[in-house]
């Protein structure tokens, strides 16, 4: 948190190595979370890059009241959310074009059980409302609370919390089914 105070107070007065460090910093988080929300790596870099380059733009008039990793989770969150209304969305996603799951030291049979799962997951997130997959991708892969989602979605609470337990109801439902097969 003070390290992002002092990135941003840098950026701000026209440090080029302040912007890239924030961009360096929260690059991936983000991408897995646009990725996870757009089921596309392409449209999720690009939301990415267009949140970076806005935030670029924006030096002179930058707000960050709290902390540096929301607020650009919001402007990514929202950018993603823009995307998918405009129907540029594809079926699904490898959770392993997002980032890789497995380490070098697992071998080849290992490695092509975690992409058939990932496969299978992916599938499965896409076939929720985009509403569900929103709060479930909110609350596991961007680490937010309730309460943080509903701030963001200018929702009640208790709207979130039943949009995260149908969603996980459904996964669950989906990924029996699939594991019967």
């Amino acid at each position: 948190m003070l390290e992002d105070k002092l990135l941003i107070l840098r950026f701000k007065h026209g440090s080029t190595e302040a912007l890239a460090r924030i961009y360096q910093k929260y690059r991936r988080y983000l991408l897995k979370i646009a990725a996870a929300l757009l089921h596309d790596v392409s449209l999720a870099e690009d939301v990415v890059h267009d949140v970076f380059i806005r935030f670029a733009q924006s030096a002179e008039t930058l707000r960050v009241n709290g902390s540096l990793k929301a607020y650009l989770r919001t402007c990514v969150v929202n950018s993603a959310r823009n995307k998918a209304r405009d129907n540029q969305v594809r079926a699904y996603v490898e959770l392993s074009e997002i980032a890789p799951v497995a380490s070098e030291q697992n071998g080849s049979d290992r490695w092509a059980i975690l992409r058939e799962e990932s496969v299978i997951i992916g599938k499965a997130l896409a076939a929720l409302t985009y509403e569900q997959r929103e709060v479930i991708v909110l609350r596991l892969h961007g680490q937010m609370k309730f309460r943080e989602i509903a701030r963001l979605q200018g929702l009640p609470i208790k709207t979130i919390q039943s949009r995260y337990r149908y969603g996980l109801d459904k996964l669950r439902s989906i990924l029996d089914g699939e594991m019967e097969q």
